[in-house]
């Protein structure tokens, strides 16, 4: 829970999760999003990785992110928990955005 609270805490990281809701993005297009170098953003995804709240998929020199929300949900669960409030989740992944079904 820790490793995620971490990479909530910086606004640039909050901000790529919130790009990441609308679907899977790559990694230069959410760069161009931002007014940071690449090896800073590099770092950002490094973080959103090693928390489990993104999911890097590389083809060849290409890597595209998406967003791992039920992750996030667990983190907030368990947050909530610790502070008495009886709250648990009413359906799988019910944070996540709608899709589409065929």
């Amino acid at each position: 829970m820790t490793s995620v609270f971490k990479a909530l805490s910086d606004p640039t990281r909050r901000a790529i999760l919130q790009h990441l809701q609308q679907g899977p993005m790559g990694a230069g297009e959410l760069a161009e999003l931002f007014d940071v170098s690449k090896p800073t953003m590099s770092a950002h995804f490094a973080v959103l990785v090693a928390a489990g709240l993104i999911e890097p998929d590389k083809q060849g020199r290409t890597i595209t992110y998406r967003l791992c929300l039920s992750v996030l949900e667990d983190a907030l669960l368990g947050f909530a928990q610790v502070f008495g409030l009886n709250v648990s989740r009413s359906e799988p992944s019910s944070m996540s955005p709608e899709k589409e079904k065929p």
